[in-house]
């Protein structure tokens, strides 16, 4: 800085004027090297961490003309290029870009019957630019090929763990082998892996009739249907969904997606032949199809501008898609629509459902594949329902009356409003009722109970009607294990067919033979007919335990953490010091992260580490209420604090430390990363945010990003004054501080329509201007795939591999032997 009024003399003014002229010239020339400008940005930002601070000279020469014109040139040398030691970490340039929330003319920033802020609020976001529709811009793909080189290069020391623990995760896996075939029709269905092969492969084999039930024979020939390995044959992604035999089982539709964005083409194979009875019969689908009655007719569902799934069309096989005829479209930008068909057969179901309401819709197939939609229950803000058929009866699962945690209900067929419904299982706070299944003699029903996954069955009596008092829990051996039901393609059956795990079990499919169990006293145990166990391959289940802790969360919350670990790191309770500790959370939409098998932890764990799961609220783990009342909406930051409390739990209690303990999140569990890290970053040593929702103000404002308006029953809607402030306060992205951060891994795919890559971009970028410590923030993406990673299964344990390995090097495992499996 320089006082004018001191420059006293001649020369002095001479000399500043000089400097001056030679200071703007030299920033100038510094600014068009773009190699050297991006290092003296992040130097200085960072005290140079993320790059050597460049050797920079400079000289000036200077002429004064004849007519006293003066000239000057600048030239500035530097040895960065040429410099040793880590590249540069890119930080995307700072362009002004305002946002608006509230009211902004032709577009919907609220929905029906609320307001939008008027005028709008205005706020900066200075990578914007970041953000490009088409995924085509040159600059855009240019800085995301730099993150991915920079990432790779200052890991680069960790390749070999990256290929060991790759060989251990194929060391797990039985790559050739096959899922337990289930019953449909006249044939048994199944999908097979093949070693060395990246897709599974869809088969059938003919059954036989015994004792009224199809069993599979073992001389039973296999015919296989679709190879999907041919498929993905010279495709970077390839995703096979809705893979579905025709009601007569002569042709097979699927739908195909080779780029990750989720939007699908449906085919039809004709299985006599294994040609296509026409190529990509339907271009736009959202995933997959439902058959109708016959072979002749399926149904499926478009998507709009924003990716959601909003009408229904009829196909007819053997004709242009041009014909097909539009059946309903859900104009309220609220609502999703998605297809079904009961198992009975009878009824084509339309659900057109938000966070808050569902309404639906069906078609009688037994009056014809033109018989018209009809509307079950009108909409009714608030009120949510299920359904299944049975006979003369509808069967319901509803929140009616404000139930929860939903009770069961049934109807006639032909009377189905919500007049017309009559209660057959109550309401009760300790119990959710999550999902039905309706065989001809008994009805399954899906839930929650303990914190736990749960299931129900009933007989049904000769009304069609399932018999209230005949309602028996199943029981199962372990504290904490996770069961669903499986795939029943079957009316007409007396067996029940379950998946079990538990987090040191692996996947057990089991069949319970309903007449026997149900015709026995109520307080017997269930007998399980074992259809297969996965085998996990160098694996022992005697060497791991399993355990549940339950943290205080600041409002008195007892919030459950469920962990596991090797038995050798334990002397009773707890560890006798502090281990290395990865804490994983999700915390959102009510989806529960329940305590099953997974090895693709089992790396972690055999380098002594716990692996822990905070049920936090925001999930569903402890019912529904976890979820609606507290933990979204203006609720939302119990999610946060709840994980915190479960982190420090740990500490505090001696299984881990700051020093020792990981986090990671995908997705929503990636905004629960970047606002705990933004919360309390001395909590932890590491995070893995994959594909994380970080950017949510900008994001929840702009109805023509994906999800957006669908989610305003979730986050809330910051175009609303009630939402504004509130999730402004958690938004990671706009919350970013100067203070210390961990190291931060960042996961994202070019084509994910779920979260936008630009998301992840833009807060990496933000980070390393903002934060004041030395730690690294290194962003993966993937350039050829979307929300959910790679598709080809080899590709996938890569990438988890080089995941774990910046995880373990960062924990000071790099090093650390794999226990014997022994």
């Amino acid at each position: 800085r320089v006082n004018l009024g001191s420059l006293t003399t001649k020369d002095e003014a001479e000399n500043f004027f000089f400097l001056l002229i030679f200071s703007l010239l030299t920033f100038r020339s510094l600014q068009s090297n773009e190699t050297l400008w991006q290092a003296l940005r992040a130097g200085s930002r960072v005290g140079g961490r993320y790059c050597r601070m460049p050797t920079v000279s400079a000289s000036v020469s200077t002429s004064i003309g004849a007519d006293g014109t003066i000239t000057m040139s600048t030239r500035t040398m530097s040895t960065v290029e040429a410099a040793p030691g880590p590249w540069i970490a890119p930080i995307a340039d700072e362009r002004p870009h305002q946002i608006a929330f509230g009211a902004v003319e032709g577009e919907t920033r609220a929905s029906e019957g609320r307001v939008a802020m008027n005028p709008p609020r205005q706020r900066e976001d200075p990578w914007f630019w970041l953000r490009d529709d088409s995924r085509e811009s040159k600059e855009v793909l240019a800085h995301l090929r730099r993150e991915n080189e920079y990432g790779a290069h200052i890991t680069k020391g960790i390749d070999p763990l990256r290929a060991t623990l790759f060989e251990e995760h194929k060391g797990h896996l039985k790559e050739t082998d096959a899922a337990p075939p289930y019953a449909y029709g006249d044939y048994f269905y199944y999908t097979r892996t093949v070693e060395g092969k990246s897709y599974t492969i869809h088969c059938r084999k003919p059954g036989v009739k015994q004792d009224g039930e199809l069993t599979l024979t073992p001389d039973a020939l296999e015919e296989v249907l679709l190879d999907v390995n041919v498929l993905g044959e010279g495709k970077s992604h390839c995703d096979i969904s809705g893979v579905k035999p025709s009601p007569d089982h002569t042709l097979l539709a699927y739908a195909a997606d080779f780029t990750g964005n989720e939007t699908y083409a449906i085919s039809v194979l004709e299985l006599a032949t294994g040609k296509l009875v026409e190529d990509l019969v339907v271009n736009g689908a959202h995933r997959g199809c439902t058959w109708g009655p016959d072979n002749k007719t399926f149904y499926y569902t478009k998507e709009d501008e924003a990716k959601r799934p909003f009408q229904v069309w009829k196909h007819v096989v053997g004709t242009p898609q041009s014909e097909d005829k539009l059946l309903l479209t859900e104009k309220d930008e609220l609502y999703c629509v998605g297809i079904g068909k009961t198992k009975s057969g009878r009824f084509l179901c339309v659900e057109c459902g938000s966070s808050e309401t569902t309404e639906w819709h069906t078609i009688d197939l037994e009056a014809g594949s033109d018989a018209p939609l009809t509307v079950f229950q009108p909409k009714v803000f608030g009120l949510r329902y299920d359904l299944d058929h049975h006979g003369d009866n509808f069967l319901i699962l509803t929140n009616k009356d404000g139930a929860t945690e939903m009770k069961f209900m049934h109807c006639k067929v032909g009377k189905t409003t919500v007049e017309n419904w009559v209660e057959l299982i109550p309401h009760s706070e300790e119990r959710q009722l999550c999902e039905i299944e309706v065989f001809k003699n008994f009805v399954a029903v899906e839930g929650r109970e303990g914190g736990l996954t749960q299931l129900w069955v009933m007989g049904i009596d000769g009304s069609g009607v399932p018999a209230a008092d005949s309602m028996r829990r199943l029981s199962f051996k372990d504290d904490l294990y996770e069961v669903a039901g499986n795939i029943n393609r079957v009316w007409d059956t007396a067996r029940l067919r379950i998946t079990y795990s538990s987090l040191a079990s692996p996947l057990t499919w089991y069949e319970l033979h309903m007449g026997d169990f149900l015709a026995g006293p109520a307080e017997a145990s269930p007998t399980f007919t074992v259809i297969k166990q996965k085998e996990v391959l160098n694996f022992n289940p005697d060497l791991y335990r399993t355990q549940q802790l339950f943290a205080t969360a600041p409002d008195g919350v007892q919030v459950p953490i469920s962990m596991v670990m090797r038995k050798d790191l334990f002397d009773g309770d707890k560890p006798p010091a502090p281990v290395p500790t990865m804490l994983y959370g999700y915390g959102s939409y009510g989806i529960c992260i329940d305590p099953g098998f997974d090895a693709k932890i089992l790396p972690y764990l055999d380098r002594g580490m716990i692996f822990a799961i905070a049920h936090i609220r925001g999930g569903g783990e402890m019912g529904r209420h976890w979820y609606e009342k507290q933990g979204k909406y203006l609720m939302k930051r119990n999610t946060f604090s709840d994980f915190i409390s479960c982190a420090e739990h740990l500490i505090d209690n001696g299984f881990s430390t700051a020093e020792r303990l990981a986090i990671e999140g995908r997705s929503a569990g990636g905004l629960l990363m970047g606002t705990v890290l933004n919360m309390r970053p001395d909590l932890f040593k590491v995070a893995v945010a994959g594909v994380p929702f970080v950017d949510v103000m900008n994001t929840m404002c702009d109805p023509s990003i994906p999800l957006t308006c669908g989610e305003w029953e979730e986050w809330g809607n910051p175009n609303e004054y009630k939402y504004f402030d509130y999730m402004l306060s958690y938004s990671p992205y706009d919350n970013v501080k100067a203070q210390d951060y961990p190291n931060i891994l960042i996961t994202a795919g070019l084509h994910d329509p779920r979260v936008a890559y630009w998301e992840p971009a833009k807060w990496a970028s933000k980070l390393r201007t903002v934060k004041t410590d030395n730690n690294e923030v290194v962003v993966k993406m993937d350039l050829e795939s979307g929300h959910f990673s790679a598709s080809d299964r080899y590709k996938y344990l890569r990438e988890k591999a080089w995941e774990q390995a910046y995880v373990l090097d960062k924990l000071g495992l790099r090093n650390e032997p794999k226990r014997s499996s022994k």
